[in-house]
């Protein structure tokens, strides 16, 4: 499998969300449309990431080689007349859930980070449903709630907010910037 063809590798190796996004946009921007990018990371969480960047900027994803600890991703750049990266429109701060919380309003707070940064700190009562696991675990989730979608910097909030969306939720909000400057209460192992 080592003899794909590529245009570019990008070294993102020891990177956590949102990096390894950050600079595979950046190389994308120098590709040729229909260039290939080899993107080599060892954040689990990528796999889903770079999944869903690449569905919501029109780019190509063609697929992740595990190597070890190493996860090689494949996107091909598309044209300029197939790219428009899209943000979820509907967006609020943390402090606007942090009293919505405080308040006990009747709202769904969903996690969409990986497990074990889940795991260690959480917002209480919050449903961890990586981005990764969110097509198939949509049947957990009520169509008419009102969900307050939240990751580490906002970047994997809004491909889960504009995924819900599509998929007949109605009352999505995406928090931004998430649980990295999250000041209200939290609970974790």
């Amino acid at each position: 499998m080592n003899n794909l063809k590529v245009n570019e590798v990008l070294d993102a190796k020891g990177l956590a969300c949102p990096m390894p996004i950050v600079k595979t946009k950046k190389a994308m921007n120098a590709l040729e449309a229909g260039q290939v990018l080899e993107v080599a990371a060892t954040d689990k969480g990528s796999k889903a990431d770079m999944k869903a960047w690449a569905e919501s900027t029109g780019h190509q994803f063609l697929g992740t080689i595990e190597e070890g600890d190493v996860l090689k991703h494949y996107l091909r750049k598309s044209s300029n007349d197939e790219t428009n990266e899209k943000k979820y429109p509907n967006f609020t701060n943390n402090e606007v859930l942090e009293s919505k919380l405080e308040a006990n309003e009747n709202i769904v707070v969903l996690d969409v980070r990986e497990a074990a940064e889940y795991a260690f700190h959480h917002i209480p009562n919050a449903i961890s449903i990586p981005l990764g696991e969110l097509d198939e675990r949509l049947s957990e989730l009520k169509k008419e709630d009102e969900i307050f979608v939240v990751c580490r910097s906002g970047n994997r909030s809004d491909l889960a907010a504009q995924k819900l969306v599509k998929n007949g939720f109605t009352h999505v909000i995406n928090v931004v910037p998430g649980m990295s400057h999250w000041t209200g209460k939290t609970t974790g192992i």
